[in-house]
């Protein structure tokens, strides 16, 4: 079951917590049948896919030189991004909130680099000033309450100079269905109704929670805790890339963005 909730209706970040812990739990096996070879999930070193449209940071290097550098990884489900960034010679914590995502991730880590944590993003466990770089690929920002807390978060264990780079559902999506086909090109929801997306079970408890947030929000969200932004990359889809990603698919990619990427620096 689904249902928008009415406009008053919100769910508190411990609700969406538990929910969306639950949901990957009981999804992880089935989420890594379907998207692990696309991640480079059991790939030797990882692999950082920005998106469905297949952008990657070695290619797009939003990150800049991450030898050396100390990196957290927020909603770092089974880790391949992490164990990229370790790959190349980062310090990586991968955070995430489901023991199944991150146990799908262990076998693959190497010497305890990426140290992978189960915490909220809400809440990083990670000490003030702390870190180098704070990174998140369609992580836990859509699935929290709280999103301009994140953001604080994210400042608060940044070094000076420090960058924090995020990637989530276009915000314009939230405007269509989740259909990779014709349905899904035409609008049937307002762009600026913020009552989050909810799934329940058959007894009306939650099971999967999203949050929607426009750009002017993000970008306010992100200003607010004293970030600098730095850029926004909307990912155009690849000509003759036929890969589909549940909403994401060639058709609807030719026309409109799927995925924006938020490039953001701690002023030094």
């Amino acid at each position: 079951m689904h249902y928008r909730p009415k406009p008053d209706m919100r769910y508190d970040s411990a609700g969406s917590e538990a929910a969306n812990r639950s949901w990957w739990d009981s999804d992880a096996d089935a989420y890594h049948a379907e998207h692990a070879a696309f991640l480079g999930v059991d790939t030797a070193d990882g692999d950082f896919v920005w998106c469905p449209e297949g952008l990657r940071e070695s290619e797009a290097g939003l990150l800049g030189e991450v030898a050396g550098a100390v990196a957290v990884e927020i909603g770092c489900g089974s880790a391949p991004c992490s164990r990229w960034l370790a790959g190349r010679g980062a310090t990586v914590v991968g955070i995430d909130i489901s023991a199944a995502m991150l146990r799908r991730g262990l076998p693959h880590v190497r010497g305890g680099n990426p140290l992978l944590v189960q915490a909220g993003a809400e809440r990083l466990p990670v000490a003030d000033g702390a870190v180098d770089l704070v990174v998140s690929a369609f992580g836990g920002i859509p699935f929290v309450a709280d999103s301009a807390g994140v953001m604080t978060e994210a400042a608060r264990v940044l070094r000076p100079g420090g960058r924090f780079v995020f990637s989530v559902n276009h915000p314009m999506r939230w405007i269509f269905l989740d259909d990779p086909g014709p349905d899904g090109l035409v609008a049937t929801l307002s762009y600026f109704d913020r009552s989050p997306y909810v799934e329940t079970d058959d007894a009306g408890a939650p099971t999967y929670v999203e949050h929607h947030r426009t750009i002017g929000d993000r970008v306010r969200e992100i200003v607010g805790a004293g970030l600098r932004l730095t850029d926004i990359i909307e990912p155009e889809w690849p000509e003759g890339f036929d890969q589909q990603w549940g909403q994401w698919s060639p058709l609807r990619g030719a026309i409109f963005p799927g995925t924006a990427i938020f490039c953001c620096e701690l002023p030094s």
